[in-house]
């Protein structure tokens, strides 16, 4: 039997025999003829990798597994790469999606399996790999090292398969999809593509998932033509592509060695890559960023599968869809569609997979889907409305039934249950009605994804028998919106679950302490607000380690703030009673992006220790309780860190005044504080800044003219403070020293400014004075996770009042110098700011 021994030892399987020694050099004496290696060590080693590689000269493939490999990371996998390779691949998250764990049947060729390990950032040798002179299958995927790929690596001229990809993870739940902030970053970089495939004549598959191609110019195309002719998948998911290289994406597909199957993340995506003779597979699918057009389709397509799901194209589904007669995959999505889909989509005979998206698609379900043969149906983000018809029920075959985010309504129809094959039902965000028992999906005994969320639903649970398989292997159930007032007694037996979503219900009392210890091992994401939970979170001070997102915001938690494990990305604990911060609170977060905890009780001083947490990119402390200095670290070591809001605590002293040149910040608040001194200079290294708010506070300092080389700043805040002087410049012909461009939001009230406001300063605002369209918020989807954005707000004086803009729309333009001690005219050109809101 295969597999891996677990052991603090590396591992050496030879059939079914497992052997375990320090060194395996010294084995090779013993066990010259291996074949088969598989090492399982607490740390992986790429140097025991390549003498392992040396000392076993009949080795054929070698598999390295972490065996403190976190356990999320196990569960999480990349979507199913499409492979036109013939046979076995190698086993590995990269290539083939093997368990991890497992060897899949030799090759015959030497491969090298490094996928699902942690490099600490590390850089790979630039020398060594090219002494590898039979490898035919190198998978580095999901390894977490940076830097250049290693020269060594373009030598190797028997390669037929190369895996750099980096992490994706796609988990179910209101937007049947999840992306880590992750995405954007690129750890590993290739500033010359054509270098790298220029000797891999024998290369068939590539994966360059998250490798910085920016460098790039429009002759990489061109390179893969010339020198990797019987490429067949070339996977280039968040490459940081430029336009210019998409572009010759189009013109290099008259080569008639283009490979067969095509992911790209940039825009706009070239239509003919549709209509390539050669092309069986194009799957864009979850690049959100990337626009387009379907073109007319020819009868000599031979596509199989044609997935554009969850990006940005628009335009029509042209009825020429049904020439694709071999089409068994179809994912189409446009953000205005404004017909009905084409009849001629009930034609695709040999379609499996159907999955469609769109707002302009009205009307009730097309009556074409019975003719289909279907095992995938996703009607998502459209105006189809009505009740699900009957006929749903015939679809035998159904594995997938994905109905969300449109306007169904009536009952949950009960030809449901007669499919016994259902794995997954999504129908969040409709309008069913009624009441239903949860035991009655729990009889489907294949079900182990269930999204009921935002319905007119109440949901109850109903009679459960512990016995059915289906409960044990459950891994998604959000029923948020669901009338829910306890927690369901069925969560006691679902041992594998990993995304749990039960917010806005009804749910009160504590978290017991049986759900902790069933979700310990399995609960990726995790969602418990706008309930009334209250009491300790339950797990005691650290939450589950393997979860990514945490959200129990809006309830009634106390004590001291939970530590999140070292895997959580996303940790929301605001509007809860919290009373305190560890002390070493941030010392446990090394993964955490956005962390949120305002509105609750919170008092001490902020923790050093937040420091340690350095990939922060969001940090929400506001309307606490907090008391002393912010961290001088908080604002001059945080590289990533975008978001800082202390709002509304009780934080005195100086802000820190050493901020580096590569500051992240795009806003800032310190406002209802009781900060004191000037504001620090250094903030010119912030250049996209776009919110600033000091208002509220005790800052003696002077108009920051010195501002105005922040080139995005929108709202700027300085009221009831201390300032004193002229606003603007000192000197009327000195203008362009203190224009603000950006300016939307623009508040000085209740200080000490003095002296003329000028006429020529104000006409230079050239963002109040030009109308637009654009009602896009101020630092809008700077974190688009879950379908959730993180919406900055910030308080004018409006007639003695404070008024809080809960949105910063870009088309509220406001100027308020009230309570101040200035004379003379208001300048006339205050009037040319035709934008302003008041």
């Amino acid at each position: 039997m295969l597999g891996y021994l677990e052991t603090g030892f590396p591992t050496i399987q030879v059939g079914e025999s497992i052997f375990k020694a320090m060194v395996p050099v010294k084995l090779a004496d013993n066990f010259f003829g291996v074949r088969v290696l598989a090492l399982a060590m607490p740390e992986p080693n790429l140097k025991l990798a390549l003498d392992s590689l040396r000392c076993f000269p009949f080795l054929e493939k070698l598999h390295i597994e972490h065996s403190a490999l976190p356990l999320a990371r196990r569960h999480l996998q990349q979507p199913n790469r499409h492979t036109a390779s013939k046979g076995p691949v190698p086993a590995g998250p990269g290539l083939g999606a093997a368990p991890a764990g497992t060897l899949l049947p030799l090759h015959q060729r030497l491969h090298l399996n490094l996928s699902g390990n942690s490099l600490n950032e590390s850089q790979l040798p630039d020398a060594g790999f090219e002494r590898l002179t039979g490898l035919a299958h190198l998978n580095l995927s999901y390894s977490d090292f940076v830097g250049k790929i290693p020269d060594g690596i373009r030598r190797l001229s028997k390669l037929e398969s190369l895996d750099f990809s980096n992490w994706i993870y796609l988990v179910e739940g209101d937007n049947d999809y999840f992306l880590p902030l992750g995405e954007g970053r690129w750890p590993v970089v290739e500033p010359d593509i054509g270098s790298l495939v220029a000797n891999l004549s024998s290369l068939k598959e590539l994966y360059l998932d998250t490798v910085d191609l920016s460098g790039n110019g429009a002759a990489w195309c061109s390179a893969f033509a010339n020198s990797t002719p019987q490429l067949q998948v070339l996977s280039l998911r968040d490459t940081n592509l430029a336009t210019s290289m998409l572009r010759s994406v189009g013109r290099c597909l008259s080569s008639t060695h283009w490979p067969r199957s095509t992911k790209v993340q940039q825009r706009p995506f070239p239509s003919r890559i549709f209509q390539n003779k050669n092309l069986t597979v194009v799957d864009i699918s979850y690049n959100l960023k990337v626009s387009g057009v379907l073109p007319n389709f020819s009868s000599d397509s031979i596509l199989t599968e044609l997935i554009c799901s969850n990006t940005n194209f628009s335009g029509l589904i042209p009825s020429s869809i049904s020439n694709l007669k071999s089409l068994k995959k179809l994912g189409v999505a446009a953000a205005d569609f404004h017909q009905e889909l084409p009849s001629s989509l009930g034609e695709l005979r040999s379609l499996t997979s159907l999955q469609v998206s769109g707002a302009g698609i009205v009307g009730e379900m097309p009556s074409w889907v019975a003719n289909l043969t279907l095992e995938i149906l996703q009607f998502s983000n459209c105006g189809l409305s009505g009740q699900v018809p009957s006929f749903i029920g015939n679809l035998k075959k159904l594995s997938t039934l994905k109905l969300y985010a449109c306007n169904f309504s009536g009952q949950v129809p009960p030809h449901l249950f007669n499919l016994t094959n259902l794995e997954a039902i999504n129908f969040h965000s409709n309008s069913f009605i009624g009441t239903i028992e949860l035991s009655s999906f729990f009889k489907l005994p294949n079900l182990v994804r269930l999204n009921l969320s935002n319905n007119k639903l109440s949901i109850v649970e109903g009679k459960c028998n512990s016995s059915w398989e289906s409960i044990d292997n459950f891994d998604t159930l959000c029923l948020a919106s669901c009338n829910i007032s306890k927690l369901p007694d069925t969560l006691r037996h679902m041992q594998s679950i990993e995304v749990l979503d039960l917010s806005n219900n009804h749910i009160h009392g504590t978290v017991p302490q049986w759900a902790w210890d069933n979700w310990i091992d399995s609960l990726i994401l995790m969602n418990l607000s706008h309930n009334q939970f209250s009491s300790n979170i339950g797990f005691g001070s650290v939450i589950l380690a393997n979860m990514f997102v945490i959200d129990i915001s809006h309830n009634l938690f106390e004590g001291p703030i939970p530590v999140p494990g070292p895997q959580t990305q996303l940790f929301d604990c605001s509007n809860n009673q919290f009373s305190s911060i560890p002390f070493n609170f941030g010392s446990q977060l090394s993964s955490i992006s956005l962390l949120m905890a305002s509105g609750n009780k919170m008092s001490g001083e902020i923790p050093p220790s937040i420091c340690e947490a350095t990939n922060l990119m969001l940090l929400d402390l506001s309307n606490n309780d907090l008391i002393g200095s912010i961290p001088s670290c908080l604002m001059e070591d945080m590289s990533q860190l975008n978001v800082l809001n202390l709002r509304g605590n009780q934080l005195h002293g100086r802000l820190p005044n050493s901020i580096k040149q590569d500051c992240a910040f795009g806003a800032l608040d310190f406002s209802d504080n009781r900060i004191e001194g000037q504001l620090p200079r250094s903030l010119v290294a912030c250049k996209d800044l776009e919110v600033f708010d000091i208002g509220n506070n005790h800052i003696d300092d002077t108009f920051p003219c010195w501002m105005n080389t922040l080139p995005k700043l929108q709202v700027l805040v300085l009221k009831s403070n201390q300032f004193v002087g002229n606003v603007g410049p000192s000197d009327s012909a000195d203008k362009n020293s203190c224009e603000f461009i950006s300016l939307r939001i623009f508040d000085l009230a209740s200080n000490n400014f003095s002296g003329l406001l000028r006429n020529e300063w104000f006409g230079t605002m050239k963002s109040m004075m030009t109308k637009s369209d654009n009602e896009r918020l101020v630092m809008e989807n700077q974190y688009d996770l879950l379908g959730q954005t993180y919406q900055f707000t910030t308080a004018i004086t409006y007639k003695g009042s404070d008024i809080t803009f809960s949105k910063i729309l870009r088309t509220i333009v406001v100027i308020d110098a009230s309570d101040n001690a200035f004379y003379g005219a208001i300048p006339q050109s205050i009037g040319d700011l035709v934008l302003l809101t008041r």
